[in-house]
C-alpha cells in the first residue's frame, strides 16, 4: 500500500519495518520527528535522552545487548556525540545500529551550516544519503542489514528538505530479526590501547570492503541521458533539483552511499561523458574525492558552498531557462522572529535590558531575547556555553563584576549546563546563572525533558528537582522567581549580583503555548488614559501595537500575562470593567 509521508515519518516507518527495538534521541530540528513518529509504534521503546552523547551511548548499549537500535540528532548534535562516535567505529556492533544526523543548509533553525559528511569520513564509518521519503524508508532497512554484515554503525544523513518534504512510499509489515546473543568479548568492546591497536586494522579493512561494496551497490546508480557532453554526479536533494531541471538530457550518477565513495564507478562514469560536473550542497566532499582519484570535474567553481540550492539556482548555473512560477503581486512585509505573546521569558529579559546587564545566552527559543527591542543577549554559541562562558568571563573581568549573568533553558541546562555549573561551584567564580524554566523543550516543538515529569510517550516519570540539583553541585544561593512579576525579577537579580558567591535564579513559568496552561484572558487599553508614551512597547510583545498614537491590544494574541501593564505609567492597560 502506498502512502504519502514526510521524510522523517518514512524514516521512522523504516525503523519499525526493520525490527528496531530501541530509540534514544535528543530533539533537534530537522531531525526531531523521526523519534516522535517512532514513538507511535508500541513495539519500539523510544525515549528522549538528556543529550546526544547519552542517546548514542544508550543506543550502542542496546545494540550490544542484541537488539537493533537507533539514535537521532541534528548536525550540531553530532558534535556532542562525537566522542562515542569515533570509538564505536572501532568496536563495531552486535545487532545493527543506525545513527541519523540531519543537516540544515540555509540555517533555518541552526547556528551554523556544517556538513556532517566530514564526520563519516573522519570516523571511517559508512554514510547513506536518501533523496526522498521512499529512499529514507528503504535505506533504513538496508542499513540495518549492512550494519550487521559489516559490523559497524551506519550513519544516515538527512537534511531539512528531505526530512520535511513528502513523497510516496510503499509500506510493508514489520520483520523482526533474530536476537543477537550477547557474548563477553573484551578484545572487541573494551577500548583500552592494546585492544584499540588491534581494532584499527579491522576498521581499515572494513573501509576497503565497503568501498568494494559501493562499486556494485544499487545505492549508487547511473541514469542515462540523451546528451553525453555533460555528466552530473550528485546526491540527496541536489539530485532532485538536477532531475527537475535537466530531466533526462544529461547522464546522472546518483550517489546514495556517500562514504566510502566508489572509485571505479565514478571513473567509468566520468570517462563516458564529455565533462563531469558535481552538484552538492555545502562542502566539496564528492568533488574532492573525484579529484583525489584522478577524475577531472567541476563543482565548486560553478556552485556556492553557502546555503541551500534550488531548482532555479541549478537551472541558472547549468544554463537552463528557469521555470516560470506564479508570483504574488502583493508586497508582504517580513515578520521578524519574536517571542510569543505571553512568553514567560519576556519579563526576565526586559529586566536584564533595563538594568543594562551583560548576558551570556544559550540555545533555545529564549535566544530570541537577542532581538530588538529587548536585545538582552551578548553571546550565543552552543548548548551549555552560557554557563561555562560566564565563568571564564567573570574570572578575568573584574571591571564587569556584578554586571553579567548567564541565561539557559531548563532542557538545555539538563543537556549540557550542569557540568558548567559544577565548574562555577568548584572553581568559585562570582557568577549568577538564570535558568529559564518554561517546563518544556520549547524551540523544537514541546518535547518533554527530565525536568517536566513526563517521558516521550507522555507517561509520568521521575522529575528532576532543579533547586535540589543546583544545591547538590555546590550552589548555596538558589531562588525561584515568577518572570511575570517584574519587581520580583528586578529585586532577585540585583540581590544575587550583589553577593560575592555563585548563585542560581530559576525563572519559573510554563510556556504560554502549552495546552494545559490557563490564561487570564486578554487585557485592553483604555484609550482615554493612554498617553502614547510607548512604554508598553519596550517588552516587544506581538500583541501590542500603536494605532493613531494609542496602544492597541490584539485580543486574539494577548494572554493577559500583565507584563506590559506593569510598565504603563497611567494604568491604561488592564481588564475592562
Amino acid at each position: 500500500m502506498k502512502q504519502l509521508m514526510l521524510g522523517n515519518e518514512a524514516f521512522a516507518r523504516g525503523l519499525y519495518e526493520a525490527g528496531c527495538s530501541f530509540v534514544s534521541s535528543y530533539p533537534g530540528t530537522p531531525s526531531t520527528e523521526i523519534t516522535e513518529y517512532a514513538a507511535k509504534y508500541p513495539e519500539i521503546y523510544a525515549e528522549w535522552a538528556p543529550n546526544e552523547k547519552v542517546a548514542m551511548e544508550s543506543a550502542f548499549g542496546a545494540c550490544v545487548a542484541g537488539k537493533r537500535s537507533f539514535c537521532g540528532m541534528k548536525h550540531v548534535g553530532l558534535n556532542v556525540a562525537a566522542d562515542p562516535l569515533f570509538t564505536i567505529a572501532y568496536t563495531g556492533v552486535n545487532a545493527g545500529m543506525i545513527i541519523a544526523v540531519a543537516d540544515d543548509p540555509g540555517m533555518h533553525s541552526s547556528q551554523n551550516e556544517q556538513d556532517s559528511r566530514h564526520y563519516a569520513i573522519a570516523a571511517k564509518l559508512p554514510m547513506l544519503e536518501p533523496s526522498d521519503s521512499e529512499e529514507a524508508l528503504d535505506f533504513v532497512k538496508l542499513a540495518y542489514e549492512l550494519s550487521e554484515r559489516f559490523d559497524c554503525p551506519f550513519i544516515i544523513k538527512m537534511c531539512t528538505r528531505v526530512a520535511h518534504s513528502q513523497s510516496l512510499i510503499e509500506v510493508s509489515d514489520r520483520v523482526m530479526p533474530a536476537d543477537k546473543p550477547y557474548e563477553k568479548t573484551p578484545e572487541k568492546f573494551i577500548m583500552m590501547p592494546a585492544n584499540a591497536k588491534r581494532r584499527h586494522p579491522v576498521v581499515e579493512q572494513r573501509t576497503a570492503d565497503l568501498t568494494e561494496f559501493a562499486e556494485t551497490s544499487d545505492l549508487n546508480r547511473t541514469e542515462p541521458g540523451s546528451d553525453n557532453s555533460i555528466g552530473i554526479i550528485t546526491s540527496s536533494t541536489s539530485y532532485q533539483y538536477v532531475k527537475e531541471v535537466c530531466g533526462d538530457k544529461y547522464p546522472v550518477l546518483k550517489l546514495g552511499m556517500i562514504n566510502p565513495l566508489p572509485v571505479k564507478k565514478i571513473t567509468d562514469f566520468a570517462a563516458s561523458v564529455g565533462k563531469a560536473i558535481v552538484v552538492e550542497e555545502l562542502d566539496d566532499v564528492i568533488e574532492t574525492h573525484c579529484k583525489k582519484i584522478g577524475v577531472a570535474c567541476e563543482g565548486r567553481s560553478i556552485f556556492t558552498n553557502i546555503g541551500e540550492f534550488s531548482q532555479s539556482y541549478i537551472a541558472e548555473k547549468l544554463g537552463f531557462a528557469a521555470a516560470e512560477y506564479d508570483k504574488l503581486d502583493e508586497n508582504i512585509p517580513n515578520r521578524p522572529p519574536v517571542m510569543c505573546a505571553g512568553c514567560p521569558h519576556r519579563g526576565l529579559f526586559y529586566t536584564l535590558k533595563k538594568n543594562k546587564l551583560q548576558a551570556f545566552g544559550d540555545i533555545g527559543c529564549y535566544t530570541l531575547g537577542a532581538v530588538p527591542p529587548l536585545a538582552a543577549l551578548d553571546t550565543t554559541i552552543c548548548m551549555g556555553a552560557s554557563v561555562s562562558g560566564i565563568h571564564g568571563f567573570n574570572k578575568l573581568s573584574e571591571d564587569n563584576e556584578g554586571r553579567t549573568v548567564a541565561v539557559i533553558g531548563d532542557s538545555t541546562f539538563m543537556h549540557s549546563g550542569i557540568t558548567g555549573l559544577v565548574n562555577i561551584a568548584y572553581n568559585e567564580s562570582n557568577s549568577t546563572v538564570i535558568i529559564l524554566d518554561n517546563s518544556i523543550t520549547g524551540m523544537t516543538g514541546h518535547q518533554q525533558n527530565p525536568t517536566t515529569g513526563y517521558n516521550l510517550k507522555g507517561d509520568p516519570c521521575t522529575k528532576i528537582d532543579l533547586e535540589a540539583l543546583c544545591k547538590a553541585v555546590g550552589i548555596k544561593r538558589v531562588r525561584v522567581v515568577d518572570p511575570y512579576n517584574l519587581k520580583e525579577c528586578d529585586t532577585a537579580i540585583k540581590e544575587e549580583l550583589a553577593v560575592k558567591e555563585p548563585s542560581v535564579i530559576i525563572s519559573r513559568r510554563p510556556c504560554a503555548l502549552l495546552k494545559y496552561v490557563k490564561h487570564n484572558g486578554p487585557i485592553s487599553c483604555d484609550s482615554e488614559k493612554c498617553i502614547g508614551c510607548k512604554s508598553c512597547m519596550r517588552v516587544g510583545c506581538p500583541a501590542i501595537s500603536i494605532v493613531d498614537g494609542k496602544a492597541v491590544i490584539d485580543q486574539t494574541l494577548c494572554t493577559g500575562c500583565g507584563v506590559c501593564a506593569q510598565l504603563c505609567p497611567k494604568d491604561a492597560l488592564g481588564k475592562e470593567g
